[in-house]
């Protein structure tokens, strides 16, 4: 059965599950502060900056205006970068309808207080009704081109994750449902973090041990963090965890990843950041990763030495040799 959505957020990753939703048969509205940006969708009738090449076809509708884009509608879609999201609760806060459910995309952690998404979501739009996280390994150009793709929608209510899924599921987006708002939360916000790390040590010429090295000691890290928050370890091992990580980690279409590369490389973050062009999370998740495993007293050495080098403290080279430097000890039994 179609419906119509509200998508928040029109840059490459909301403008392909806005792509997904449209070939489904359902109504899009395509949002964006961006009023430029706006014109050139409606003048080029593709997303040429993020995704070119790929029409969005009649069932997207992009606009500018925020309350005519969830009006009505029956779904509403957030996808904005993580910095953006509670700001972005704000200003729906006045304009939202009682009870109705509200859907992100969104990965990372809230900047202000270092929580996890659906936090903020419950605190700053009491109003919303059921709250679900749409996450897992997936590339925006993938998924616009159609190409197989699988992700999980998490909800702690499971009608309301069982028809956010129906709304996306085709022959080549498959969607699974889970209760564990927080794994999927979580596995989506700590591997923009580790894809850092491997892209640094492919930067300085590491190889493919080295990497696969951090990929499972990475695991580990997101692991323990979970179990500190309750999370599912299941979760954490299907594809909102392992499965997005290991996307991040070995595929240079991940900005993350390539901002590590840049790192290696010896680049600034500046220098880097501006050559990829876009958003990267990690940046900015590296910082509230690490105040959040002080504040519960996890150990995560790869991401506490990316925060470090993102903060100027050390070299990429001294990021590593700390790492190596570590004591040796037991894989598992604490480690």
């Amino acid at each position: 059965m179609s419906a119509s959505w509200g998508v928040l957020g029109a840059g490459s990753w909301g403008t392909a599950l806005a792509l997904v939703l449209a070939r489904n048969g359902h109504r899009v509205r395509l949002w964006d502060y961006n009023q430029a940006h706006v014109a050139n969708l409606l003048a080029d009738g593709e997303n040429r900056h993020y995704l070119p090449g790929v029409p969005l076809g009649p069932n997207i509708e992009p606009m500018t205006e925020l309350a005519p884009a969830v009006a009505g509608v029956d779904h509403t879609l957030i996808v904005v970068p993580s910095h953006a999201f509670r700001s972005m609760l704000a200003q729906l806060r006045p304009i939202w309808p009682q009870g109705r459910g509200l859907v992100w995309a969104t990965k990372g952690l809230d900047a202000a207080s270092g929580g996890l998404l659906h936090q903020v979501a419950a605190s700053e739009l009491p109003a919303a009704g059921a709250l679900a996280v749409l996450s897992g390994p997936s590339f925006a150009r993938e998924v616009a081109a159609g190409l197989p793709t699988a992700v999980t929608v998490a909800s702690t209510d499971a009608d309301f994750a069982t028809s956010v899924a129906q709304a996306f599921h085709s022959d080549s987006f498959r969607v699974y449902t889970s209760p564990d708002i927080t794994g999927v939360e979580l596995g989506g916000s700590v591997k923009n973090v580790l894809a850092i790390a491997t892209g640094v040590a492919d930067g300085l010429g590491f190889g493919a041990n080295a990497r696969a090295a951090l990929i499972t000691r990475g695991l580990a890290e997101i692991m323990r963090l979970g179990v500190a928050l309750n999370a599912d370890p299941k979760t954490l091992m299907g594809l909102a965890g392992v499965g997005d990580l290991i996307l991040t980690c070995t595929d240079d279409q991940s900005r993350n990843r390539r901002m590590g590369l840049a790192l290696g490389r010896g680049l600034s973050i500046e220098q880097a950041q501006a050559e990829i062009g876009q958003t990267v999370e990690g940046v900015r998740t590296a910082a509230e990763v690490y105040q959040l495993a002080q504040r519960l007293q996890v150990e995560m050495p790869l991401c506490e030495q990316v925060y470090r080098l993102l903060r100027g403290e050390l070299s990429a080279a001294e990021a590593v040799g700390v790492l190596m430097g570590r004591s040796q000890k037991p894989e598992f039994w604490g480690s």
